[in-house]
């Protein structure tokens, strides 16, 4: 199975005069594969091959960003919450199993790693369950003791979701804008401003362009193998994840 993505510009937010601004780009292809990628090629405007592009297996580029870092820094949990349409449920993968779904989950992910996480109680279609990849590809810089407001926004749609459901791999590219360019549309309170890329463009080119890419969600219509021996890499190794309690009211 593959489909397009998107590549960083490392800039940080102006916290104090702009807040966070996030956004996703979505790209969309029809595939007959079981095997979770995503094409797409592209060239920059001086007609050189960019280092990253969207058909690169999962995983390839934040593990390639992290050892190209000249300072490695220490392993960072970055916060992430998952939202989507109303009654849907989320739940992480624990070594091949995955917990009780949770409507708005939120987790701390290794940056640099890929993980598996289930989507069931979809609307219109009942027993049915999906299971898209998330890849983190950099991190955010919050103010001190405020990682946890400001958590990168993983979001799932009906259409999303259902061309997952017909067969479709779609791929979503989320990324911090530039707030020097950031596009002027209203962010609304279910997730980052979504915006449609044509099957011929790459999601991680346009991304890139932009803002900084910081997770690249990837949903297909693949389900876990029955064989044991394909299992890890299914789920990428099993990288560990530390959940994140939000505070009640």
């Amino acid at each position: 199975m593959s489909a397009p993505t998107s590549s960083p510009v490392i800039q940080r937010p102006l916290w104090k005069k702009v807040g966070w601004t996030w956004a996703c780009l979505i790209g969309m292809m029809w595939t007959g594969s079981v095997e979770a990628a995503e094409p797409s090629d592209y060239l920059s405007n001086a007609n050189q091959h960019s280092l990253f592009t969207g058909d690169m297996p999962a995983g390839v580029i934040a593990a390639t960003k992290q050892r190209l870092t000249p300072r490695p820094s220490p392993p960072y949990y970055q916060p992430v919450k998952f939202i989507g349409t109303k009654g849907i449920e989320f739940s992480l993968a624990q070594y091949g199993t995955f917990p009780e779904g949770q409507p708005d989950l939120m987790a701390g992910l290794l940056v640099g790693q890929v993980y598996r996480f289930r989507v069931s109680n979809l609307p219109n279609a009942a027993g049915a369950e999906l299971y898209p990849t998330v890849e983190m590809v950099d991190r955010t810089y919050p103010p001190p003791g405020l990682a946890t407001s400001y958590p990168i926004p993983i979001n799932l749609d009906e259409d999303d979701i259902y061309a997952a459901l017909e067969g479709r791999l779609v791929t979503r590219v989320v990324f911090l804008e530039d707030p020097q360019t950031a596009v002027p549309l209203t962010q609304g309170p279910d997730g980052p401003i979504a915006i449609d890329v044509p099957e011929y463009q790459d999601p991680l080119q346009i991304a890139d362009l932009r803002g900084r890419v910081v997770a690249i969600l990837r949903i297909g219509s693949v389900t876990p193998p029955q064989a044991e021996v394909l299992q890890n890499q299914f789920y990428f190794g099993h990288p560990s994840w530390a959940p994140i309690f939000e505070s009640q009211p």
